[in-house]
């Protein structure tokens, strides 16, 4: 019976090993009986569009279309004059380029026009291919898929590949090309490596440990050894999501009461009227959001509806509402106090009185005591002694309308004492928004890092739920091996997780994943 399970367990293994190779031998022959084109420059006018034409029938098609006897020398530009292979019509004037397989970025004979980026050109150049036999325009994707499945990149790579193309700031554009460039890929790789020795020691474990051909300690040995593999991948599940908040955006939410200046600030930081100001309370009804470039950093930036406790208003009631689940779901709060508030408040509770007092009355007044109890680094504001880590959200005290203060000294001494948090800004005057910059700047650094090929972060949803389950999987492995009844059922357990890490890189994948991704 024992001997019976643990075949069942490895054919399965097996035959999903043998379904996905099939999957995969089938795409590539169905791939390399087409022969693909698009614009892989991009949409809109432009002063050179690239063309790229890829599969088996490339090389026919460059002689073809520029009216070459064979292909030019691999990677050299010529300047050509393309005709219409039916009509014998000059298109344009264009730069070809020839790329044999496999040193192309498809992996398959690949080539590129290089024409004048007019809509009518190219629209001319696109109909002439297209009335080739053979050849077919390119899917979305397409290209980077055959990319995929000649082993050009690997899933993470695809994803850097994309994100490099979307990256808007300087630090997308650092993450995305270390993607790009295998950061992850040599990270995970090296730990299925790692995970695919462990599993071959296990069983072998398995079939001659009851022989005595092997070492008596080698299942301990190996369960250290997957113990500190978990221990890593653990870690790096645990950054703060840092790699996500660079690609998708660090989402700050600025909020306070009514007219304290968030709209103001808002616009101040946008530079442009992103959002109505008034005098009059409660004008900001709903969140309005924009996405900023901060010192290289991605920001979705929202200005949120004035907090209060009563209001008869329904609408303004719905904009709080609103407000409250934004702030909910923020990595970084800007709270706005207008500052001469803060000035009364002191001059009738006398000046004795701390700023954490002040601040926990208008916390509780705005009902915020959960949002900014999640936030590390305001929290010694209340004790000293607290204990906060880089992974909390953060926020930001922003004490406005510093202009209207004539007696800046109570107002200085918060600032000083508590600078890595307090602000005083006035909304009016650029050159007084050059400490709240700083600030965010620092906030920025904290939670999103540096990427760096050395340490590369986790980008993607995609990639923490495959790795959780990875780590999941360890988890009961090292659980069940301590039974030597169950270390055949723990073994299957190490497969799971190799299978889950395999999803994270495309080793392991399906149609429906692709189609997702590409």
């Amino acid at each position: 019976m024992v001997m019976g399970f643990r075949s069942t367990l490895r054919l399965s293994n097996i035959t999903r090993t043998l379904c996905s190779l099939h999957l995969m031998k089938y795409y590539i022959r169905a791939s390399s009986s087409s022969t693909i084109f698009a614009v892989s420059s991009g949409q809109g006018k432009c002063g050179v569009a690239v063309i790229r034409i890829s599969g088996p029938e490339s090389s026919s098609v460059l002689t073809k279309v520029a009216g070459l006897e064979k292909v030019p020398e691999p990677r050299k530009a010529l300047l050509r004059r393309l005709r219409h292979p039916e009509l014998d019509e000059v298109l344009d004037q264009a730069l070809v380029l020839w790329f044999p397989g496999p040193n192309s970025f498809t992996g398959e004979d690949s080539c590129e026009l290089q024409v004048h980026g007019g809509a009518a050109v190219v629209s001319a150049v696109l109909g002439a291919l297209a009335s080739l036999p053979g050849l077919r325009p390119a899917l979305p994707g397409e290209f980077t898929k055959r990319a995929f499945y000649s082993n050009k990149l690997d899933l993470t790579g695809v994803e850097g590949l994309a994100d490099l193309i979307h990256a808007e700031t300087e630090m997308q554009r650092k993450q995305a090309l270390h993607q790009l460039e295998g950061a992850l890929s040599r990270r995970y790789d090296r730990w299925r490596e790692q995970l695919k020795r462990c599993i071959a020691h296990v069983e072998a474990y398995i079939d001659f440990s009851e022989d005595q051909n092997i070492e008596e300690d080698i299942l301990e040995t190996t369960n250290q050894e997957l113990r500190s593999l978990m221990q890593d991948m653990q870690k790096h599940l645990q950054d703060g999501r840092r790699g996500e908040r660079t690609r998708d955006g660090v989402t700050t939410v600025i909020v306070g009461a009514p007219n304290v200046g968030k709209s103001s600030l808002l616009n101040a930081l946008c530079d442009r009227p992103a959002a109505i100001v008034s005098s009059q309370p409660g004008t900001t009804r709903d969140v309005i959001s924009t996405t900023l470039d901060i010192a290289g950093f991605p920001v979705v930036l929202s200005d949120t509806a004035g907090l209060r406790g009563h209001t008869s208003d329904l609408i303004e009631k719905e904009g709080i509402l609103r407000a409250h689940q934004t702030v909910s779901c923020a990595d970084l709060m800007i709270l706005v106090i207008d500052a001469t508030h803060y000035q009364a408040w002191i001059d009738v509770s006398s000046a004795e009185q701390s700023f954490g007092k002040f601040l926990q009355e208008y916390i509780a007044e705005l009902k915020l005591e959960q949002a900014v109890s999640q936030c590390g680094n305001v929290q010694r504001i209340f004790d000293a002694h607290a204990k906060t880590s880089d992974l909390d959200s953060m926020c930001l005290i922003v004490l406005n309308k510093l202009d209207l203060i004539e007696d800046k000294r109570f107002i200085n001494k918060v600032c000083e004492e508590f600078s890595d948090c307090v602000i005083a800004i006035s909304c009016n005057k650029s050159e007084l928004l050059e400490p709240l910059l700083g600030r965010l700047k620092s906030c920025l650094e904290t939670l999103c890092g540096n990427p760096t090929r050395e340490n590369a972060s986790l980008s993607q949803a995609r990639h923490r739920y495959h790795l959780t389950a990875s780590v999941a999987a360890l988890g009961r492995y090292l659980e069940m091996s301590g039974s030597e009844r169950e270390i055949d059922l723990a073994a299957d357990q190490l497969r799971q997780a190799l299978n889950a890490l395999g999803h994270v890189t495309g080793h392991v994948s399906t149609e429906q994943i692709l189609d997702v991704i590409f």
